[in-house]
């Protein structure tokens, strides 16, 4: 298993890097192209996954990116981490399932080792934590598949503005629903890339 590691050190456009990711799933339908994971930050904007509704747009001045990932509305910004990727289920048994626990179990392992205890809810796809007894959500889980390639990926919200989710009800949440690492607990979260490639490729490799 070749996979190729991308770390973007600029924020980069939302529509650069969809395209980019299109054009990798292309070239790995036709075996021309290695498997990706991408890690990157984005400018400010807000996208709209294949279930969203006009409902969730509480801001009706907000340009909004629609995109052809699952999943509802969401933000993306300065402080947030991104990873996509770009990979090939024929290779994994076709299992979407076992792609999407695989993606949930990386996170929850990579938060831990910050101290950091998260869980998974079966109903509410994405990754929570308990914050003075209230459920909270910290890392978001959009995936789309072509041919049996999964592509798009996960945020994690590490020190973001929280106020940008207010003009929107994230997920089809309430924006008091939606929480960052630093909020949780202060610490040094540069590291937490790093973590996150090497845990989501020892998780591929099981």
């Amino acid at each position: 298993m070749t996979i190729e590691i991308k770390r973007s050190t600029k924020p980069i456009d939302y529509k650069e890097s969809i395209n980019f990711l299109e054009d990798r799933v292309s070239k790995l339908i036709n075996g021309k192209s290695k498997e990706l994971i991408w890690i990157l930050e984005h400018p400010h904007v807000y996208t709209a996954g294949t279930s969203y509704n006009e409902n969730e747009l509480l801001d009706k001045s907000i340009k909004l990116i629609k995109t052809s990932r699952g999943g509802k509305i969401t933000y993306h910004g300065p402080g947030q981490i991104i990873c996509y990727f770009v990979l090939n289920l024929n290779n994994r048994k076709k299992d979407i399932r076992k792609l999407v626990s695989i993606l949930e179990t990386t996170i929850i392992q990579t938060l831990k080792e910050f101290k950091i205890e998260s869980f998974n809810d079966k109903k509410n796809i994405g990754i929570w934590v308990k914050n003075k007894n209230e459920l909270q959500k910290v890392a978001a889980i959009g995936v789309k598949v072509k041919k049996w390639i999964a592509y798009h990926g996960f945020s994690i919200n590490i020190d973001n503005d929280l106020k940008y989710y207010k003009k929107i009800k994230p997920c089809g949440l309430e924006s008091n629903k939606i929480i960052n690492l630093n909020v949780i607990k202060k610490n040094n979260y540069n590291n937490l890339k790093i973590k996150i490639i090497k845990n989501l490729i020892i998780n591929l490799k099981k």
